[in-house]
């Protein structure tokens, strides 16, 4: 059993721990990062990036079947599965290899096993090639990450009835597929196969898709689903799903008092109602740790447990879980083992962004969630129908919204749909981070012909003042929050 001395060992090496092993290793500090699997975790290998790869593959596909609105005469779109998984499989490798390079340039040292506490200060690691190491180490940081929630009634198989890291990787592209959960997983993955050429149904138990989100733009995104090709089915809660050789037989219902249990087939099922943080195999026990009821482990701003040198990043530590947030928690944790005192993680907000075509991405509050906390809101909308450069694109459906205090007309929040949402809302996450008003975003001059544009005109519209759309007609701000 080898023996490891080091300042600092990273369990996990997704974006939260990858970033915290760098940024310890930029640092000075020697560290040590730890994986069951491959470096980059969940994102970098079944997530984030391979499903943001086949989207743009099933982008691609959606303009070559809309070539001809723009003066362009070529074939349908054949989809040649083994040539995608490769083109998938290629941005994958490049990204894993990366995050080994910069590994490697910044002195970390990755081992690849399962990590189990044996003290605050000890780590046992069962390697991946056979046999046990310990580690001791001044500080740990914990970023095991999370795991798609499996319902126990319809048992996973990874064939008929799938998890998100499954649907990356299917041996033949489905001609019908099922999915449960109208969430961000499910909705991407409804994109893609709708693309791909499968006929989507989504169903969801509440009563929009993307619960929580503006519900203007929840609606928005549904109608151009539905348009899209993708069923949608609300308010519905699935029952039982029956493997009958080659295919599943679901059960459904809707919630009113009418209907009636539908039954239908599906060459597979995706289940994506949700995920889990991964702490079973760590020995939180040994470290004088516990989670709470729904599994997360509590930090403070500084990312520290209770026990002062262990800290925790990433979706262990809570909603919402979002790499972005995991990367800069990981650096921030890295800072203070450092000894910044000064480093927290304090955002005022966090964006939110779901890959579907178009793209969903907001930040701050939603128009419901601001009333709700008592503001008198002033809303600016803008549609992506008024936009000359949308125009140009041949994309018009689509919005942006902003949603700001009507009193102090500080922006609460900025929520849109549109090609290229995901970059357009690193505007709004400045102007919340920079206390900007509408006032501020509308008398910013934005460069022409652009989609960027369509945030200066809904700040615009918000007071009355837009030139590309009629304005609404005017009404008190107590009336807008009613």
């Amino acid at each position: 059993m080898a023996q490891h001395h080091v300042d600092a060992v990273v369990i996990g090496a997704g974006p939260g721990g990858y970033h915290a092993a760098i940024r310890l290793g930029q640092l000075g500090k020697s560290v040590i990062c730890i994986d069951r699997d491959e470096v980059g975790g969940v994102c970098l290998n079944w997530g984030c990036i391979p499903t943001k790869a086949l989207l743009h593959v099933g982008e691609i596909v959606r303009h070559i079947d809309h070539a001809a609105a723009i003066g362009l005469k070529v074939g349908k779109a054949a989809v040649d599965r083994a040539g995608v998984v490769k083109f998938k499989d290629e941005v994958v490798n490049a990204n894993v290899g990366g995050v080994k390079t910069l590994f490697k340039a910044n002195n970390v040292q990755f081992l690849y096993g399962e990590a189990s506490f044996k003290s605050p200060t000890e780590i046992l690691l069962k390697k991946r090639e056979g046999g046990e190491d310990t580690i001791s180490a001044g500080h740990v940081v914990i970023a095991t990450g999370s795991a798609p929630i499996d319902v126990a009634a319809w048992p996973r198989d990874g064939k008929l009835i799938l998890n998100s890291d499954d649907a990356v990787n299917l041996a033949a592209l489905p001609k019908t597929m099922l999915i449960v959960g109208g969430g961000v997983i499910g909705l991407e993955f409804a994109t893609v196969y709708t693309r791909m050429g499968a006929k989507v149904l989504v169903i969801e138990a509440l009563p929009q898709i993307l619960t929580g989100t503006d519900a203007q733009v929840s609606k928005t995104l549904g109608r151009i689903l539905k348009k899209q090709g993708v069923e949608i089915l609300l308010d519905t809660k699935v029952g039982k799903l029956e493997k009958t050789g080659k295919a599943v037989k679901a059960t459904f219902k809707g919630s009113g008092a009418d209907d009636k249990d539908e039954t239908r087939e599906f060459e597979c099922v995706l289940v994506a109602v949700g995920r889990k943080p991964v702490t079973g195999a760590l020995n939180l026990a040994a470290a004088s740790l516990a989670t709470d009821e729904r599994g997360f482990i509590a930090v403070d701003q500084q990312l520290r447990t209770k026990v002062s040198q262990i800290f925790a990043v990433g979706d262990v530590t809570g909603q919402p879980l979002l790499a972005h947030r995991a990367m800069k928690q990981g650096v921030i944790a890295a800072e203070v083992i450092a000894g910044d005192t000064s480093a927290a993680f304090d955002p005022i907000a966090i964006p939110n962004c779901v890959y579907t075509d178009p793209e969903v991405a907001t930040v701050g509050l939603s128009e419901e969630d601001a009333k709700a906390a008592g503001y008198e809101v002033r809303i600016g909308t803008f549609p992506l129908a008024a936009s000359g450069r949308a125009r140009t694109m041949n994309e018009s459906d689509g919005l942006i919204k902003l949603v700001g205090d009507a009193k102090s007309d500080l922006l609460l929040g900025m929520h849109i749909v549109a090609p290229q949402a995901e970059s357009l809302i690193g505007e709004g996450v400045i102007a919340l981070e920079m206390g900007a008003t509408m006032e501020d975003i509308g008398l910013s001059i934005h460069p022409h012909p652009t989609l960027t544009e369509g945030i200066m005109d809904a700040a615009e519209a918000a007071h009355g003042k837009a030139i590309h759309i009629v304005n609404p007609k005017p009404k008190s701000a107590v009336a807008g929050a009613k």
